[in-house]
């Protein structure tokens, strides 16, 4: 079935087949619905199966061309299987977005150590085996790699030890990838996705996690306060920044990182 399409969408992707991991809310199902907007065909995975295959069913339903699988970024053998799976549906991979992620709460004095590896397997070690799939997936015909990050990345939150360490790994792992595929001749670009505070389901659970009081006056902080244009993204947002990294308005971007935050890291 044929991609349809409102008028006001490019088709630039037209025909190109993209990898989305944690493509069952937020970040990730926003790229998704972009991409086939676009004329792409997606492959989504997510580690909540059923979640990802019914945004997927709801893409076919409109007629787009999407497919979905559960998908545990942190293992390597599953890896392995969504790459075939993948393979076997669409017959080539153009682009790989290394989206899913996850935090924990914690200083570099009380961060439980099971939190710390948890956040740095699915943040951090799911982002190596990722590229390394993906690499392998696109170095016969050229293709564009998003490694989803954070402004974590490059400033921090004395609270959030272990994420910070994992997308600032995320970060320097993208540049050194990006170095490797250019030093081999690869047509591959890597580059690196650094969103401030985005209106997702993770957020709103890091926000619940706090008392009604303390959340409520941390979010007028940030919001009036630490983000410059006083409000956060919205998925969609950062969707188009995918979007523009994988398109060919990039195609001298490699080993770059792409801030997305409102101002909040230019104070």
């Amino acid at each position: 079935m044929q991609n349809t399409l409102p008028e006001t969408q490019s088709r630039r992707l037209l025909g190109k087949v993209a990898l989305i991991t944690g493509a069952g809310r937020g970040i990730g199902l926003a790229a998704a619905k972009r991409f086939v907007r676009e004329g792409a065909n997606v492959f989504m995975t997510d580690i909540n199966a059923s979640l990802v295959e019914q945004e997927a069913a709801k893409l076919v339903a409109e007629g787009f061309t999407a497919a979905a699988a559960r998908h545990d970024v942190t293992h390597e053998d599953s890896w392995k299987e969504v790459c075939t799976a993948i393979v076997a549906r669409f017959g080539r991979v153009d682009h790989v977005i290394n989206n899913a992620g996850s935090f924990t709460l914690g200083s570099a004095e009380d961060a439980a150590f099971d939190d710390w590896r948890k956040t740095m397997a699915v943040n951090s070690d799911s982002v190596f085996l990722g590229t390394r799939a993906a690499i392998e997936l696109l170095k016969a015909n050229g293709g564009a790699i998003v490694n989803v990050s954070s402004i974590m990345g490059l400033v921090a939150e004395s609270n959030l030890a272990a994420y910070c360490a994992s997308k600032g790994a995320v970060r320097n792992f993208t540049k050194a990838a990006a170095l490797h595929c250019a030093d081999q001749g690869y047509a591959i670009r890597i580059n690196s996705l650094h969103p401030g505070y985005v209106a997702t389901p993770l957020i709103e659970e890091f926000i619940h996690t706090m008392p009604p009081d303390a959340a409520k006056a941390a979010e007028d902080e940030l919001l009036n306060h630490r983000i410059p244009m006083c409000r956060m993204a919205r998925p969609d947002e950062l969707a188009a920044a995918i979007f523009f990294l994988c398109s060919d308005d990039a195609s001298y971007m490699t080993g770059a990182e792409l801030v997305a935050d409102g101002g909040y890291t230019a104070r």
